[in-house]
């Protein structure tokens, strides 16, 4: 583990360490769980993102009743 030094605003501080009282866990460990729990949400894709990427695809044609037999075509 790399040693790192931040600025945090002092109410910030305080509920963390409250955070950290109630589980009691070391404040340096709730700032981490919470920053991973931060950057795993930061990249997780929001479904109108994945819905954009697959109409920038501009797939065109399929058979013309996929919408109604669509387990028939994923599954069969």
């Amino acid at each position: 583990m790399l040693r790192t030094q931040l600025y945090l605003p002092e109410d910030l501080r305080q509920e963390i360490n409250t955070v950290a009282r109630q589980e009691k866990k070391p404040a340096a460990e709730i700032m981490r769980e919470l920053m991973l729990e931060g950057i795993k949400n930061r990249h997780r894709p929001t479904v109108g993102a994945a819905m954009s990427r697959l109409a920038s695809l501009k797939v065109k044609g399929g058979p013309p009743d996929l919408s109604v037999n669509l387990d028939k075509y994923l599954y069969e």
